[in-house]
């Protein structure tokens, strides 16, 4: 594999091109063309010359779209082709504020949480920053196609914002701060003002709670919302669910929250599936509100995606609604997420261990 173009800084990006004998403004071509979604070899403003050296060394595109399904929803699920020919997959999620996407960090995932379809075949590999990027950008360009295409069709004329994607999730398969480097690079290349320049208010990380990350990520200085994949009230019952619970512990992860809220002036998050029968009755909202009064977050309650290999079950939905009025009567921040995209796989890693599933029975003589 060759390496990603979209790897590269705005400032790493000028110094390649005058390495290779272009003039300086030959850099802000090439990035305009890149922040378009288009491939090197479709970037009309560059020479030929140009483009075929740039390609003698980086991949044309290396990411693809590979599968889309449309939710009845409207929610959309890309699987992605990576230039290896390794698989991830992402959700584009239609809000009346305008369309979040969830992002993939890595290939597979070895957190192991016991809910999650994205760790079923653990962790290939890391994704590096310009191919979690081009995840953005693939999308972008395909709704802002659309979106032009509409418009002239009803007689009205395109939106000039290049970004049709505007807020972004790193809650895809994988684990962000597992993937430390390659994450906290995407996120300064994402918010630069010579790309896409997302704000860093418009854009969530979530973690299942890898606490020594969090303390680093307090420090970079790029105030995105932090999100914590917490899921149970005690240790004890953490721990029967997300692995990674037997390094940290909650009160661990509270103090690092808190360290992140000193340091950016953001409140944070914390994710909490509902699972029938595991965590979501009123003793488990009266600890959670014990747990998390007074502090400066807010909760999202998540009624499980069934994942077909696992055993869990999500909760009622009339039972999701009276867990959220105990934790707002408790004087907790929380809402409970509208599920989207059920019934095309919406649940992270789903797509992806689906497709594989498929192959491998294919490759069997099962279908």
């Amino acid at each position: 594999m060759k390496e990603i173009l979209q790897d590269l800084s705005y400032q790493e990006l000028e110094a390649m091109t005058l390495s290779l004998g272009e003039k300086k403004f030959r850099a802000g071509q090439l990035a305009a063309g890149l922040t378009q979604g288009k491939r090197i070899s479709e970037i009309s403003t560059l020479s030929k010359t140009f483009k075929e050296r740039l390609l003698e060394h980086f991949e044309d595109a290396p990411v693809t779209v590979k599968e889309r399904f449309t939710s009845s929803d409207g929610t959309e699920k890309f699987l992605f082709s990576l230039a290896d020919g390794n698989l991830v997959e992402g959700v584009a999620m239609r809000y009346k504020y305008g369309v979040t996407q969830c992002v993939s960090t890595q290939v597979g995932c070895r957190m192991g949480c016991s809910f999650c379809a994205s760790t079923l075949n653990g962790l290939i590999r890391n994704l590096t920053a310009g191919e979690i990027l081009c995840q953005i950008l693939t999308v972008n360009a395909l709704l802002r196609a659309e979106n032009a295409r509409n418009a002239k069709e009803e007689g009205g004329m395109p939106a000039k914002d290049a970004r049709a994607v505007t807020n972004v999730v790193l809650m895809g398969s994988g684990e962000p701060l597992d993937n430390y480097d390659n994450t906290i690079k995407f996120l300064r290349n994402v918010t630069a003002p010579e790309g896409l320049g997302i704000s860093a208010r418009n854009i969530s990380l979530s973690t299942c709670g890898l606490v020594d990350k969090m303390y680093d990520l307090a420090k970079e200085g790029i105030p995105i919302n932090l999100t914590v994949s917490l899921h149970a009230t005690t240790d004890e019952d953490r721990k029967r669910i997300m692995p990674v619970a037997r390094a940290w512990s909650i009160e661990k992860i509270l103090k690092a929250c808190e360290n992140y809220f000193e340091k950016t002036g953001r409140r944070y998050y914390f994710e909490y599936t509902l699972i029938a029968g595991e965590n979501s009755d009123e003793a488990h909202a009266d600890a959670l509100i014990r747990l998390l009064k007074g502090k400066p977050c807010h909760v999202n309650l998540i009624r499980l995606n069934k994942v077909k290999e696992r055993a869990l079950s999500p909760t009622e939905e009339k039972e999701a609604y009276r867990f959220l009025g105990r934790l707002e009567k408790g004087g907790i921040s929380a809402t409970l997420r509208r599920q989207m995209g059920s019934d095309i796989g919406g649940a992270c890693g789903q797509l992806r261990a689906g497709y594989l599933a498929k192959n491998t029975a294919r490759e069997r003589g099962d279908e």
